[in-house]
């Protein structure tokens, strides 16, 4: 019921990842990233203690290929989990279990990794893998080209109706966590929307943060 890509900047260090379902509000129950970490995905029949589980093991200096193994041994009920991971150092990992949900398959890369179950066919992965690795420009930008190419190549075998995208970069909080959580249109589709506004504002949400005595105007009224 759902398909998705974790990756890496190699130029920034930044990390991200990107899922729809036809399930409600995916991304609140499936997406897990931890600046200068990594990011995980956790699916299928979904276990939502395995992406942190998997964060802390490459915090404590696992790679993402020792995390996803860690996990395979920790996991309760793990044949029915699809687990993917990238690492500090663009290393990735996926756990898809014999029990995912109809057509499953998984394809990963350098600083990139894509599963999904409940697939229209089994090319979707790797499609959203190639739509990443061909896309340029910010991490958001490459996130939401791989997953339009996973949806071109049929996506899910039934319609999508919600995704997510999140992004973690130096600070402690997510720089960006984007949310279609219910609709009857194109959630992916909703989300680069949201992309495309919050965006240009993403380093002032940050600096506002850190220090609102240097953050640009917040255009709103009585703002001086």
């Amino acid at each position: 019921m759902t398909f998705s890509l974790v990756a890496r900047c190699a130029d920034t260090g930044m990390f991200g990842l990107a899922i729809s379902s036809s399930s409600p509000a995916v991304a609140a129950r499936c997406a897990y990233a931890r600046a200068r970490v990594g990011a995980v995905a956790s699916q299928n029949v979904t276990d939502p203690t395995l992406g942190p589980l998997a964060l802390d093991l490459m915090q404590e200096g696992m790679s993402a290929a020792e995390a996803v193994a860690e996990v395979q041994q920790r996991g309760k009920f793990i044949e029915y989990r699809q687990v993917l991971a990238v690492d500090a150092q663009g290393g990735t990992a996926i756990h898809s279990g014999p029990n995912s949900l109809g057509i499953w398959t998984q394809a990963q890369g350098r600083d990139v990794a894509s599963g999904g179950n409940m697939l229209a066919n089994d090319g979707v992965p790797a499609a959203i893998v190639a739509g990443f690795e061909m896309a340029t420009g910010h991490l958001g930008d490459r996130l939401i080209a791989a997953m339009r190419a996973g949806l071109a190549a049929g996506g899910e075998a039934g319609p999508v109706h919600s995704a997510g995208m999140m992004l973690v970069d130096k600070v402690s909080w997510p720089v960006a966590d984007l949310r279609i959580d219910w609709t009857e249109d194109c959630p992916i589709e909703a989300v680069a929307t949201a992309w495309g506004i919050y965006k240009p504002q993403l380093d002032a949400y940050i600096q506002r943060a850190l220090d609102p005595r240097e953050a640009p105007s917040y255009g709103v009224p009585g703002d001086e």
